[in-house]
């Protein structure tokens, strides 16, 4: 079956965008965890990282427009989005794993106060991993139609 030149002008540009998007995720992504491993592991010399908000919006973007790319059709879509989840969950456990053997150490600033950074770091965790998740969901069920109207177009032509 051939397909139509405006659709697939149309996913050479949204495919171009959303290489695009990945760098602008990627760089928020890095910008993220350095920001929190140096509230981490300086005790509170840095004030709290509060960019929790901004990346997962910037990560749900991009990743809402990955599956619009892959719901156009495109199947050369790169599984690049699998690293913020990795990222994120080792991260957390490693900063865990740190505080652990620190005898909580780093839960507490210089001062006596409770440091935030540790919960912060396990909610940015959690919803790179729900996001990751919905979009899964998604892409399943974009398998699931697509076979079914297919069976359905296959058992009208017989």
């Amino acid at each position: 079956m051939k397909i139509p030149h405006q659709l697939q002008k149309l996913r050479n540009i949204e495919t171009r965008i959303n290489r695009n998007l990945f760098l602008v995720c990627a760089g928020v992504t890095l910008a993220a965890m350095i920001m929190s491993i140096l509230e981490f592991f300086t005790r509170g010399a840095f004030p709290p990282v509060q960019i929790g908000f901004f990346y997962i919006v910037v990560l749900i973007i991009y990743s809402l427009h990955k599956e619009i790319v892959r719901w156009l059709g495109e199947r050369k879509v790169e599984r690049q989005g699998e690293y913020f989840v990795y990222g994120w969950v080792v991260m957390a456990t490693i900063l865990y794993l740190v505080n652990f053997l620190s005898k909580n150490y780093f839960s507490f600033s210089a001062l006596g106060e409770k440091m935030p950074v540790l919960r912060d770091v396990s909610t940015i965790t959690l919803e790179v991993l729900a996001v990751f998740i919905s979009t899964r969901i998604l892409k399943l069920l974009r398998i699931f139609l697509t076979k079914r109207k297919l069976l359905k177009h296959l058992k009208n032509n017989e």
